[in-house]
C-alpha cells in the first residue's frame, strides 16, 4: 500500500469518526458549549477587587460591662458613622468575646473587634486603650483582608482623635497627651492558637474535590463503558437486582474516592504541617455526605448519556466551575456577587465548607448543621431523580 493510498484511508477513518460525532447530538452541542463554559468561568471566577464590601462584623464592648463605657460607646458610635460612608462592614453587637469568636466558628461572621474592658479608663489616664481583631482562620486570605483594613480604619480613627485633640473630641476632661503614642493599640488573633498558613486553607477544599473527581470520572466508566462493550447486559441478565448492580458500582468508586481523601489528608499532616483541630471521624463523615450529595448528579449524566466519551465531557464540564466556585482555591466572598449567587447551588460548597470548619476551627457537628442539613438535601433529590432515571435507561 502506498504512501498515497494511506493518507486517503486515513482521511476516510477520521471522516467516519467525525460523521459519529456529528451524529451524537449531545456531544455536539458540548464539543461547543464546553470550550465556551470554561472561557466564562475563568474571565469571571477570580476575585473582582480587594477591598471590603458588606463583610459581617461583630463587635464586643467589653468596657460597657465595667458601667463607664462614655469613650468606648461614642468610639463605636465614630466606627458606625465611618462605616455607613464606606459600607465595609455589615455591624452587629454581641455581649461578649466568646459570643464574637463562636459567631464566627458558625459562620455568623467574618471577624470580631473586642473592645477593651479598660478602655475608657486607660484612655483618661494617658494610656492606650486595646482593640482587638478576631480573625477566621479558616479563610487566611479573607482573614489578612480584613485585618489590614480594619487596622488600617482603628488606626486612622486614632489619628484623628489624637489630631483634634480628646477633650475636644468627647467633651471630658483627659489627662492625655497629643504627643504619646497613638490612642488605640489594635492586636490581632485568632479562634484557635497559632498562625495558619495557605495550604491548611487549601488542604480541605483539595480533599473535597479529589473525592468529587474521583467518583465523577469513575462513574462513566463504571456504567457507560460497561453499556458500550456490552458487559452491563450481561450483568442485567443475571438474576441480580438493577439497584444492587448501580449499588456495587457505587460503592466501589466511593470506595476510591475515599482512599485518595484520606492519602490527601495524611500528606497533609506528615508533609506540609497541617494540624487537624476537630475529630478525623466528622471528616470522613463530611466526605461521605459529600459522595452522597453528588453521586445522584453522576448516575443522572450517566443515564441520559449514550457513550462514555459524552458522559465524561459533560462530567468535567461540570466539575472543573465547581473546583473552584466550590472556594477550594479562594474565598467564594472574593468573587463576583454572581458568581457567589451560582456557589450556593454547589453541593461541593456545603461539603468544603464544613471540612474546613472542623479541620481549622475544629468545631462539632452543631456549628457545621446547616452544611449538613443541605448536603442530605442535595443527595436525596439528585438520587431520587438518578434512580427514575437509571430504570429508564435500563429498559431501553
Amino acid at each position: 500500500m502506498g504512501a498515497r493510498s494511506g493518507i486517503r484511508h486515513a482521511l476516510w477513518i477520521a471522516w467516519k469518526d467525525l460523521l459519529d460525532i456529528s451524529r451524537n447530538r449531545m456531544g455536539l452541542v458540548m464539543l461547543i458549549l464546553m470550550p465556551l463554559f470554561m472561557m466564562g468561568m475563568v474571565g469571571y471566577i477570580f476575585p473582582s477587587n480587594s477591598g471590603m464590601s458588606n463583610v459581617p462584623v461583630a463587635i464586643a464592648n467589653l468596657d460597657a460591662v465595667q458601667g463607664n463605657a462614655s469613650l468606648s460607646t461614642k468610639f463605636v458610635a465614630q466606627l458606625e458613622a465611618l462605616n455607613n460612608k464606606t459600607g465595609m462592614m455589615d455591624l452587629s453587637t454581641v455581649g461578649s468575646a466568646a459570643d464574637a469568636k463562636s459567631n464566627i466558628q458558625n459562620g455568623q461572621q467574618s471577624a470580631g473587634i473586642i473592645i477593651g474592658s479598660n478602655f475608657t479608663s486607660n484612655l483618661k489616664t494617658g494610656k492606650q486603650a486595646d482593640v482587638t481583631i478576631v480573625n477566621d482562620q479558616s479563610n487566611p486570605q479573607t482573614a489578612s483582608l480584613i485585618q489590614t483594613q480594619l487596622t488600617q480604619v482603628i488606626q486612622q480613627m486614632g489619628t484623628q482623635t489624637a489630631t483634634y485633640g480628646l477633650n475636644q473630641t468627647y467633651k471630658t476632661p483627659l489627662n492625655y497627651s497629643l504627643a504619646q503614642v497613638a490612642p488605640y493599640n489594635v492586636q490581632t488573633t485568632g479562634i484557635v492558637p497559632g498562625q495558619t498558613n495557605y495550604f491548611e486553607f487549601v488542604a480541605p477544599g483539595i480533599m473535597g474535590m479529589v473525592v468529587m473527581m474521583s467518583l465523577m470520572t469513575g462513574l462513566p466508566h463504571a456504567i457507560s463503558f460497561e453499556r458500550e462493550v456490552g458487559t452491563l447486559d450481561g450483568m442485567l441478565a443475571a438474576p441480580v437486582h438493577r439497584m444492587s448492580i448501580l449499588g456495587g458500582k457505587v460503592i466501589a468508586q466511593t470506595t476510591r474516592g475515599m482512599m485518595q481523601g484520606i492519602i490527601v489528608l495524611t500528606l497533609s499532616i506528615v508533609l506540609f504541617g497541617v494540624v487537624v483541630q476537630g475529630s478525623i471521624a466528622l471528616i470522613l463523615g463530611i466526605l461521605l455526605l459529600g459522595v452522597f450529595s453528588l453521586v445522584g448528579l453522576g448516575i443522572l449524566i450517566t443515564s441520559f448519556t449514550s457513550t462514555e466519551e459524552t458522559a465524561t465531557m459533560i462530567m468535567m464540564t461540570l466539575t472543573f466551575p465547581m473546583m473552584f466556585l466550590s472556594g477550594v482555591f479562594f474565598p467564594i466572598s472574593q468573587m463576583p456577587q454572581f458568581m457567589q449567587v451560582i456557589a450556593q447551588f454547589l453541593p461541593l460548597t456545603y461539603a468544603i465548607s464544613a471540612l474546613r470548619q472542623v479541620v481549622v476551627l475544629g468545631v462539632g457537628v452543631q456549628a457545621i448543621s446547616r452544611d449538613i442539613f443541605i448536603l442530605f438535601g442535595f443527595g436525596i433529590v439528585l438520587l431520587s431523580a438518578a434512580l427514575l432515571a437509571f430504570e429508564r435507561a435500563m429498559k431501553r
